[in-house]
């Protein structure tokens, strides 16, 4: 199974989002939609779970919850926009996996068992950081492995 992860479009649904996210199964939207159809384009390739990030304020968007929670095989994903506004311990809560936005910066790393993602933003550029998207795929062997893929835009 791969997932699509992606975060801080702000509005924007780049051209190049649509091969980089070919084949996934799901797409997981961190937040900072900013325009419903974002989500609904989003849908042309895949199902899409979203979460309402700190810009997403007014209508379908306003609506976004603010976490959420993906099964995917037998790991449980913790979507939110902000890692500072994690208040639980995802490792006691069972988590595998805890995607977020906020920052636009790209990484993943392991704490306490937990894998930790941030796919950075695929939207507008902002602060000089690449314009990046995440996969998340579930292994035959039931491992999860996280991948930062760079969009090409000039």
């Amino acid at each position: 199974m791969k997932l699509g992860i992606v975060s801080d479009t702000h509005g924007l649904v780049r051209p190049e989002l649509f091969p980089a996210l070919k084949g996934v199964e799901h797409i997981l939207h961190l937040g900072d939609v900013c325009k419903y159809s974002v989500l609904k384009e989003l849908a042309r390739i895949a199902p899409v779970t979203a979460v309402r990030g700190n810009n997403d304020t007014h209508g379908h968007c306003g609506a976004l919850p603010e976490t959420e929670v993906y099964l995917a095989g037998s790991h449980y994903i913790y979507m939110l926009h902000n890692l500072h506004d994690l208040d639980l311990d995802p490792a006691a809560a069972n988590f595998a996996v805890v995607l977020f936005g906020h920052s636009h910066v790209p990484n993943f790393y392991e704490r306490k068992g937990v894998l930790y993602f941030n796919p950075g933003s695929c939207g507008p550029r902002r602060f000089g950081l690449p314009v990046t998207v995440g996969l998340l795929t579930l292994e035959a062997d039931g491992t999860l492995t996280p991948e930062i893929v760079h969009l090409d835009v000039r």
